[in-house]
């Protein structure tokens, strides 16, 4: 079942209201957790109409900074804002303002989608039509359907439209693509771009790199509670390193080590091979070489006269993956899809 990408035709959506500075907003915020420091002086901004992607490992403090945008977690040390308030003080004209999409939902299983929706808008002075969400995500034909019995895309469908209900100014998006398929991934990317055209601030957490690439106007990376880069997924792809990895049958022993060196060092001088770290024997890695025809020649040629199977050979130039992975280490993200 695909979302709906058409915004038109949904119910109109509200102008925000006029605010100054940037939509959200942490300046220097402290957050312990006993002898524990999670966020470390972190500033970071979202601006109105501006769609930014949150990224970092388990533990980096990425839903910390989120619960203190949400206003359910106070700082030790400077200032959260949201359409220029203080989120703990802002109270519910500040709440109805803000948008929240759960990963897990935070679904009653025992109810349907359209109950759902209704019961969202009734907490709202203006709320979206909920069938005309129901539309907009694409759950309309399981609106009368238990929570429990949808799929994990369908359920995180739902959560999106209860996000939208009170046609927010700010939405705060907690991995909003996980478990679709990739048609219903493609209009939900499609319908978040729209949310963003329309002039919303938008805050996206996520460990898919096609959502960022295809989405984000710009890119924060947390680690170890540091804001550790922050730039356009393209000038963050652009400081990663090119690498050549090759997956070569079986390990290589040291004196076949060197001879690949050597081997790869007359096209590219100073092109070192290693081993690549956490990886299966056999495992290959070149850091700062850019694709280059002679190269992949060269390692074809040495491993086709010592005998040995190449299963994987990957030439490739600086990406966002890369610069992520050379900033934090994590492996838990998904390839660009």
């Amino acid at each position: 079942m695909a979302v709906s990408g058409a915004l038109s035709g949904a119910g109109s959506v509200s102008s925000p209201g006029a605010i100054t500075g940037p939509a959200l907003a942490l300046d220097r915020v402290v957050k312990r957790y006993g002898a524990r420091t999670v966020l470390d002086r972190l500033t970071m901004t979202v601006e109105r109409g501006e769609l930014v992607a949150l990224l970092g490992p388990n533990g980096a403090g990425k839903t910390t900074a989120v619960e203190m945008l949400e206003g359910y977690r106070a700082a030790d040390g400077g200032t959260v804002r949201v359409l220029g308030e203080d989120p703990r003080r802002g109270g519910p004209a500040l709440k109805a303002r803000i948008g929240v999409m759960l990963q897990d939902g935070g679904l009653d299983p025992r109810t349907t989608p359209r109950d759902t929706l209704r019961l969202y808008a009734a907490l709202h002075d203006q709320p979206r039509s909920p069938d005309a969400l129901l539309d907009l995500v694409g759950l309309t034909s399981v609106a009368r359907t238990r929570v429990r019995r949808l799929s994990g895309g369908e359920r995180q469908r739902l959560a999106l439209a209860v996000a939208l209900v009170g046609d927010p100014e700010v939405l705060i998006l907690d991995e909003p693509t996980a478990g679709m398929d990739p048609e219903a991934r493609r209009a939900a990317r499609a319908l978040i771009a729209g949310l963003r055209s329309e002039g919303r601030a938008v805050l996206m957490t996520t460990h898919d790199l096609g959502d960022v690439e295809r989405l984000a106007d710009r890119v924060l990376i947390l680690h170890g509670g540091r804001l550790v880069a922050d730039g356009t997924p393209s000038a963050l792809a652009a400081g990663a390193i090119p690498r050549l990895r090759v997956r070569l049958e079986r390990a290589l022993s040291a004196d076949e080590l060197g001879a690949f060196g050597a081997a790869i060092s007359s096209v590219v001088p100073g092109a070192v091979p290693a081993p690549e770290p956490g990886e299966a024997a056999g495992a290959i890695l070149v850091d700062g070489v850019a694709p280059d025809p002679d190269l992949v020649a060269a390692v074809a040629s040495w491993c086709a006269a010592s005998r040995i199977q190449i299963v994987e050979l990957r030439a490739a130039a600086a990406t966002l993956e890369e610069r992520y992975l050379s900033l934090t280490g994590d492996r838990a993200v998904e390839a660009v899809a």
